[in-house]
């Protein structure tokens, strides 16, 4: 199973499907907690997670899809778009370091 850690970690992709919005939200609400970090979020559709992406970030309904577009890649799946403990514990391991786990 892939981990990296948290100094290693550049790019978040919040990957999703149709576009409904939520992950949109996520993405900007990611790129606001981590703005003093450095990290870079992108949002992008789940099958075309780009290659240079350390964390992927996906809803669990999309997270085998995910692991067929970024095979290797730390899959960070969550339950809900806001507020998810998944998304809480990424953002406070990058904040104050350790290893996030696929």
């Amino acid at each position: 199973m892939p981990s990296i850690d948290s100094k290693d970690i550049h790019k978040i992709i919040v990957a999703c499907d149709a576009g409904m919005g939520s992950s949109v939200m996520l993405a900007t609400q990611l790129r606001k907690q981590l703005k003093s970090t450095g990290v870079t979020v992108e949002h992008t559709p789940v099958n075309d997670i780009p290659a240079d992406a350390d964390v992927v970030l996906c809803h669990t309904g999309l997270a085998a899809r995910a692991r067929v577009s970024a095979p290797g890649k730390v899959l960070v799946p969550f339950q809900i778009f806001l507020g998810d403990p998944a998304v809480t514990k990424l953002i406070a391991t990058i904040k104050n370091g350790g290893t996030v786990d696929a």
